[in-house]
């Protein structure tokens, strides 16, 4: 199983719009430094798992290599606005998998178009997907939020983004699953005054710490953040690094 980190940013992105910090100007420009919107991708036996779908070229990217499923953690829109376009293609129905919204965002619902909605998932209720038993988790976010616990080829990964904490059920499921790695929501820098819908880096770590994973990544990461960490260098623990857009971890 390899993960890839296809986006790490916030909603705003690095650099984000009309900013002028020094994340936002080393971001324009070093291309490694930049951060699109907060996705990922899973390949297992050769097929291609999609962790959200924010990424506005996800039409193109899916063109080269066509997914097996994509999961969706929620339906804010830079979390789902690249299924906008690629529902009008063409071919076989692509399968999503997301939390119980009626809402979901604008009228994807209504007019899906190659897009094979399944029946909403259930918290804690696992499906089996390419040989991988994903387990769905609920979080803490201002719209229905899941997070995906996915197991297969001896690997346990937790992938939490959105959330601010994490709900009691969610962290007692996670530290009788035992994940090997956790990849967490860490949108704020440390000492932010008052996180609203993600975790800042403290309250990231503390969670980290409490589900004693071998490895962990922060994302879902802004342009505050950077812009603090260039200014004083962070000190994570040693099972702990920042993720990066293009970043492949191999399980």
């Amino acid at each position: 199983m390899r993960l890839r980190f296809v986006g790490t940013g916030d909603s705003a992105q690095v650099p984000r719009f009309g900013c002028d910090c020094p994340a936002c100007q080393r971001a324009r420009v070093l291309s490694g430094h930049r951060r699109g919107p907060c996705c990922a991708e899973i390949r297992v036996d050769g097929a291609r798992i999609v962790l959200d779908a924010g990424r506005m070229d996800l039409a193109e990217s899916c063109e080269r290599e066509r997914p097996a499923a994509v999961l969706l953690t929620h339906y804010h829109a830079d979390h789902v606005q690249g299924l906008f376009h690629l529902r009008w293609g063409t071919g076989e129905p692509i399968p999503i998998y997301g939390p119980k919204d009626a809402q979901g965002c604008a009228d994807l619902h209504k007019n899906p178009g190659i897009l094979a909605f399944r029946p909403r998932l259930k918290p804690f209720r696992s499906l089996s997907l390419n040989g991988l038993e994903v387990t769905p988790v609920p979080l803490n976010h201002s719209k229905p939020t899941l997070g995906y616990c996915i197991a297969g080829l001896g690997t346990k990964l937790a992938y939490l983004t959105d959330t601010l904490g994490l709900p009691g059920g969610t962290e007692r499921f996670l530290r009788l699953w035992q994940p090997d790695a956790v990849i967490l929501d860490a949108t704020h820098p440390a000492g932010h005054h008052a996180p609203r819908n993600h975790n800042s880096l403290d309250m990231a770590l503390a969670i980290i710490d409490r589900l004693a994973p071998a490895r962990a990544w922060l994302t879902h990461l802004s342009h505050e953040f950077d812009a603090q960490a260039m200014h004083e260098p962070l000190r994570l623990p040693p099972n702990v690094s920042l993720a990066e857009d293009g970043l492949e971890i191999e399980f």
